[in-house]
C-alpha cells in the first residue's frame, strides 16, 4: 500500500496485476489499482479533477487528465472516505504512476492533493538494482 497526505486529505493506493487481461506475448500488461481517499480535515472537499503521469519501463510517458474519477466528483465531509477501482495497461512488464487530485473547499479554495508514486510490476519480474 502506498500513501500520501496533503492538507489532511490522505490518498492510499493498492496496485494489483490483472493476469486475465494481460497478454505478455503481445506486449500487453494490465494492472488494476484501488484508491481510498480519506478526509481527515475539518472541511468538506470536492474532488474536481485528476492528473496522472504513467511511465513505462522504457520511459514512455502518458499523461491523463480529466474531471473527477470513474465518472464521479465525490464530496467528502470531515471523516468521510471515497474508494474506487480503476486500471492501467502498459506495453512493458513494469512501470510507475503518480499524480494529483484537484480539490475544492466549500469556500471555493482549490488545492492539489498528491497521489503517491506507485510501482506497476508484473509477478515474477526479476529486478537488478544498480
Amino acid at each position: 500500500m502506498y500513501q500520501a497526505t496533503t492538507r489532511d486529505i490522505e490518498v492510499s493506493v493498492e496496485p494489483y496485476y490483472l493476469a486475465e487481461q494481460s497478454e505478455p506475448a503481445d506486449s500487453r500488461y494490465v494492472w488494476g489499482y484501488r484508491i481510498v481517499i480519506a478526509n481527515h480535515s475539518d472541511q468538506t472537499v470536492k474532488l474536481l479533477h485528476r492528473y496522472w503521469n504513467i511511465t513505462d519501463e522504457n520511459g514512455q510517458v502518458d499523461e491523463v487528465t480529466g474531471p473527477g474519477v470513474v465518472g464521479e466528483q465525490p464530496v467528502l465531509g470531515p471523516g468521510d472516505t471515497f474508494e474506487y477501482n480503476s486500471g492501467c495497461p502498459l506495453d512493458t512488464p513494469s512501470g510507475m504512476m503518480y499524480g494529483h487530485y484537484q480539490m475544492q473547499t466549500e469556500t471555493g479554495d482549490t488545492f492539489d492533493v498528491t497521489i503517491p508514486a506507485f510501482s506497476l510490476d508484473s509477478p515474477g519480474l526479476q529486478r537488478t538494482l544498480n
